[in-house]
C-alpha cells in the first residue's frame, strides 16, 4: 500500500510532466501556425504559377531571361525553406536547449530578424521574447550581449514587438549600475532603450521609468558619443510626454543635459530635451537654478556651424526670459546683447526671428507695454509710481550702455563675418535701422 509521501511525490512529478508537455504542445502549435503562414506565402510566389501565367498571356521574347528569372525564384524559395529549418531548430533550442544552445539560437534569431518585419513578427509569435529578456539581463557577458542584439533586431520597426518586450519586464530587470559592463554591452543597452523609448510617441504608457538611472549612468560614464547620442534620443522621446517631466527632473538629468549641451557632437538632442522640460514649472526652476545658466547658452549662440543648436538655444533663452526680470538681468550682465546681434545678422531665418524678438524684449526693458504672449510680462504699476520710474530709467540707461558697447566693440567683427558669408546687404540694413538709442526689431 503506498504511503502518503510516495503518493504526493508521484502526484507532483506527474503534474510537472503535464506542465512540460503542455508547454511543448503550445510550442509546436505555434511552429505549425508559422509553417502554414510561410507555406501560404510561398504558394503566392510559386515559380510554376508565374510560368503558367506568362505562357497563357504573352509568349516570352527572350527565353534566356525567363530561365534566369525562374532560377532566381527557385533560389529564393530554397533560401526560405532553409530559413524555416534554421528557425525551427533555433526556437526549439531557445526553449528547451542548454545554455550554450540558447546562445547559438539567439544569434541565429538575431540574424533572421534582420531580414524582414514580417519575419520579426512571426518569430515573436513563437514565444521567444521572455527567454531573450532573461538572457539580456544575465550575468554571463556573452549570453547577455546575444540576448540584447536579438531583442534590438526584433524590436526594430514593429510596435507589437516593442510592447511585447516591455511587457516581458525588460525595463524592470535592467541593471542600475554599469561599472562591470564592457562598452559594447553598454552601447547595446542604450540602443535597446532608444528603440523602446519610441513607444512614448504612441498611446502606450510605460509601467515605470525605473530605467532612468541606467540612462543617467551611461551618459555620465560612457566615452562613446554614439552611445551618449542614443541615450539622449531616448530621454528626448520620454520628455515629449509632459507627465514624465517630474520624474525626469527628480532623477537628476538636468545637470547632465546642461553639461552635454556644451558638446557640439551631441548638443542638439540635449538642447531639445531641455526645451521640452522647460515648459513645465519644475523643469524651468531646475534649469534656472543651475550655475551654468545663462552663460552656457550664450556660448552656444556663437556656434555658426550649428544653426539648429542656435535655434534651440534662442528658444530656451526666450522661455527663461519670459516673465523673469532676474533672468533678463543675468543675461544682460553675461553679455547676451552683442551675441544676439550676431545671431540676427548671421543666423538662420528662425534664429534671426527669435533673436530679434528677444532683443526687442531687452530694448523695452523698464518700459514694457506688451500684450499677452508677446514678451516679458512685468508687473504694471500706476503712472507716477516711484518704482515704475526708477525701473524705466535704470532699464534705459542699461540698454543704452549695452548697445553702445556692442556697436563699437563688435561692429567690425560682424562686418568681416558678413562679408565672408555674403551678407553685406543685411549688415547695411541693420546699421541703418540701429542707433545708440534703439535696437532692431
Amino acid at each position: 500500500m503506498p504511503t502518503p509521501s510516495s503518493s504526493s511525490s508521484s502526484s507532483s512529478s506527474s503534474s510537472s510532466i503535464w506542465v512540460v508537455s503542455n508547454i511543448k504542445l503550445k510550442f509546436f502549435a505555434r511552429i505549425r501556425r508559422f509553417l502554414h503562414s510561410k507555406a501560404a506565402r510561398k504558394r503566392c510566389c510559386d515559380p510554376s504559377d508565374h510560368i503558367d501565367k506568362e505562357k497563357s498571356t504573352v509568349e516570352p521574347k527572350n527565353k534566356v531571361e525567363n530561365l534566369e528569372t525562374v532560377q532566381v525564384m527557385e533560389k529564393n524559395v530554397e533560401e526560405e525553406e532553409e530559413s524555416e529549418i534554421v528557425l525551427q531548430r533555433s526556437v526549439k533550442k531557445l526553449h528547451f536547449g542548454s545554455c550554450e544552445e540558447k546562445e547559438v539560437a539567439a544569434k541565429e534569431i538575431a540574424r533572421l530578424a534582420k531580414e524582414d518585419v514580417k519575419v520579426r513578427k512571426l518569430i515573436t509569435e513563437l514565444g521567444v521574447v521572455p527567454v531573450l529578456v532573461s538572457m539580456a539581463v544575465s550575468e554571463v557577458a556573452s549570453r547577455r550581449r546575444l540576448g540584447l542584439m536579438a531583442l534590438i533586431h526584433l524590436a526594430d520597426g514593429t510596435y507589437t514587438n516593442k510592447v511585447l518586450i516591455v511587457e516581458a519586464g525588460i525595463l524592470l530587470k535592467l541593471p542600475k549600475k554599469i561599472d562591470l559592463l564592457d562598452e559594447s554591452t553598454i552601447s547595446a543597452f542604450a540602443e535597446l532603450l532608444l528603440t523602446l523609448s519610441s513607444l512614448a510617441n504612441t498611446q502606450f504608457s510605460f509601467p515605470s521609468l525605473d530605467f532612468l538611472p541606467l540612462l543617467r549612468n551611461i551618459l555620465d560614464s560612457s566615452s562613446c558619443f554614439d552611445t551618449k547620442r542614443s541615450c539622449l534620443c531616448a530621454l528626448y522621446n520620454i520628455s515629449t510626454v509632459l507627465e514624465n517631466a517630474r520624474v525626469l527632473v527628480s532623477s537628476g538629468v538636468v545637470p547632465i543635459l546642461l553639461e552635454l549641451s556644451t558638446m557640439k557632437e551631441i548638443s542638439e538632442k540635449a538642447l531639445a530635451t531641455l526645451g521640452n522640460l522647460l515648459v513645465t514649472l519644475m523643469g524651468k526652476k531646475a534649469i534656472e537654478n543651475s550655475s551654468m545658466v545663462p552663460e552656457s547658452f550664450i556660448k552656444i549662440l556663437l556656434w555658426e556651424d550649428k544653426p539648429k543648436c542656435q535655434e534651440l538655444c534662442v528658444y530656451i533663452l526666450m522661455i527663461l526670459a519670459h516673465q523673469s526680470s532676474s533672468q533678463r538681468e543675468k543675461m544682460a550682465q553675461a553679455g547676451i546683447v552683442p551675441v544676439l546681434l550676431e545671431v540676427v545678422l548671421l543666423g538662420s531665418s528662425l534664429a534671426q526671428k527669435r533673436g530679434m524678438k528677444l532683443l526687442q524684449w531687452f530694448k523695452d526693458e523698464g518700459q514694457v507695454r506688451m500684450g499677452p504672449h508677446s514678451g516679458p510680462q512685468s508687473p504694471r504699476f500706476a503712472m507716477g509710481s516711484p518704482i515704475n520710474q526708477g525701473d524705466a530709467k535704470k532699464g534705459k540707461k542699461l540698454m543704452k550702455g549695452l548697445v553702445k558697447q556692442s556697436l563699437h566693440r563688435n561692429l567690425e567683427i560682424i562686418t568681416q563675418r558678413a562679408n565672408a558669408t555674403g551678407d553685406s546687404s543685411k549688415l547695411k540694413s541693420l546699421v541703418i535701422s540701429t542707433s545708440s538709442k534703439s535696437l532692431p526689431y
